[in-house]
Formats: structure tokens, sequence, C-alpha cells
């Protein structure tokens, strides 16, 4: 049994495509959800969190240029490392 208030798949597109999107909207406008936080948290937690605010010191730089590097280098010799040992890749 269908819901008959349900709206289809070409509908949505019509509405949509006829809406307006450079509508002004009016300054005591409030969000059809009014739990959700407003501002930065716009999207949630465990889609893009918050960036952790630690410190760069020049260990942790060097340490990520060393792997990133030594990286690199083994790609340039021709070797595979896409399962933890290297070997040659054919």
């Amino acid at each position: 049994m269908s819901d008959p208030t349900a709206i289809s798949d070409e509908e949505l597109e019509a509405i949509a495509l006829a809406a307006d999107p450079d509508v002004l909207l009016d300054d005591d406008a409030v969000p059809f959800v009014v739990d959700r936080p407003v501002g930065p948290e716009l999207l949630p937690e465990w889609y893009m969190p918050v960036p952790q605010t630690t410190k760069r010191t020049p260990g942790r730089m060097i340490g990520a240029a060393t792997i990133v590097g030594a990286l690199v280098l083994v790609n340039a010799a021709g070797l595979c490392v896409t399962y933890g040992l290297p070997e040659i890749a054919w």
C-alpha cells in the first residue's frame, strides 16, 4: 500500500527546477529543524570532524616528511609496498 501523500522523484525534480535560487529571505526566518545548532556545525561530526588543535612541532614535521619521502623513494625505485613488504612491481 503506497502513501497517498508521497511525492515522486519527478515531482521533486520539477519543484527543484522551478525554485528561485535568488529568493531573499526575511530577517526573522528560521530553519525547519530548530533543534540543530546553527553555525559552524552544519555537517555532522562523523562526516567532517572538527580539526584538532595540535601544535606543529619540528619533530612532527620531520617525521611526516621522512615517511612521505621514504614512500616516494620506494615507488621511484620501482618497488611496491601496497601490502607492507617491498617487492618488485610487475
